[in-house]
């Protein structure tokens, strides 16, 4: 399986498409917020003769949805979320509104299904297993393969820190919790992808994360 990351709008969202030699991907956090953004994941999917079988969110924050109704236009496909998480999108406009981008455009998704915990997601000859770590957001989802050894984790997790619980449904408890419940008890090799910033492994993060760690 091969990864490949794009880094996009202003608040510096990973998109993650994930494909394999069948040709099939599935696009996680498809977060492309200006046209040439949106053009250069278009692009990348064409150009390698890429299969969208799934387009998943890790969550419903706004900053990682910008993209999803595009790219959901040009495959014909539907999002895949946690149920939890739905709640953010009644709320949308306000959420717009506090981080400054403008209200009058709808970045709602339309929704084609639900995740839930140890769901499987099968692309190709890939296998992702759903994880439901919420505080972060009600509904935040962790995609594990165990086979390569490598963790999904939205906003979840990050290197050195994780996810903030000020925002809607937030729980600073209930998200550390879910961290060393279900993430630290990972192979300690897993490689962990966040929805910010760089990758990071779950024995690094049990170490010395200051929040989850062995100091925090």
């Amino acid at each position: 399986m091969k990864i490949k990351i794009f880094e996009f709008n202003p608040l510096g969202v990973n998109t993650y498409v994930l494909y394999d030699r069948t040709g099939e991907c599935i696009v996680v956090d498809a977060s492309s917020f200006f046209p040439d953004e949106n053009e250069l994941l278009l692009n990348f999917i064409l150009d390698n003769n890429l299969v969208v079988k799934h387009i998943i969110n890790t969550h419903l924050h706004f900053d990682h949805i910008f993209g999803v109704n595009f790219l959901a236009s040009q495959f014909g496909l539907k999002l895949l979320v946690h149920r939890d998480d739905v709640v953010l999108l009644e709320n949308l406009p306000q959420q717009l509104q506090l981080f400054g981008f403008n209200t009058n455009v709808d970045y709602r998704p339309e929704i084609g299904g639900f995740l839930a915990e140890d769901d499987t997601i099968s692309f190709g000859e890939q296998q992702l297993r759903v994880l439901h770590v919420p505080g972060h957001s009600p509904g935040s989802i962790v995609l594990y393969n165990e086979k390569k050894e490598l963790a999904l984790a939205g906003d979840v997790l990050f290197n050195g820190s994780i996810g903030r619980t000020d925002l809607l449904g937030g729980n600073f408890e209930q998200l550390t919790e879910g961290i060393r419940t279900k993430l630290f008890t990972l192979p300690d090799d897993t490689e962990v992808y966040p929805g910010h910033g760089p990758k990071t492994t779950i024995g690094q993060e049990k170490r010395y994360n200051p929040f989850v760690g062995k100091g925090g």
